[in-house]
């Protein structure tokens, strides 16, 4: 089973999807990421504000806090290995990286799903 590991800047709530005012992007990311997962990927996310010692406990995530800040996050591993930092991948390029099919974008239509 392919893990993700996904390292979040500070948020209000361990998805970020709380509060008065929701960023539509991290709307689409819990989407995406509930995708992943009932396609049978194991997602596990930190939230700095609230597991910073998560944080600290990985090399590659402290020594790349240590040098670009926080600016560098999120930061996302795909078994370990780091895939994207600064930004969070859409559902496509999720698709890509794990070889899933996507029903966004992939051209489905009454008639049907990509194959």
């Amino acid at each position: 089973m392919k893990t993700l590991t996904i390292y979040d800047p500070p948020l209000c709530c361990s998805s970020g999807v709380c509060g008065p005012s929701v960023d539509p992007e991290l709307v689409r990311v819990n989407a995406d990421l509930e995708w992943l997962k009932s396609e049978g990927i194991e997602v596990t996310r930190f939230n700095l504000a609230q597991q910073p010692m998560d944080f600290a406990a990985n090399e590659k995530v402290k020594t790349m806090l240590q040098e670009a800040g926080d600016d560098s996050l999120p930061l996302l591993f795909l078994d370990g290995h780091l895939i994207a930092s600064r930004f969070y991948p859409t559902r496509e390029q999720f698709s890509a990286l794990f070889d899933l099919k996507s029903e966004q974008g992939c051209g489905c239509d009454a008639e049907g799903c990509c194959s």
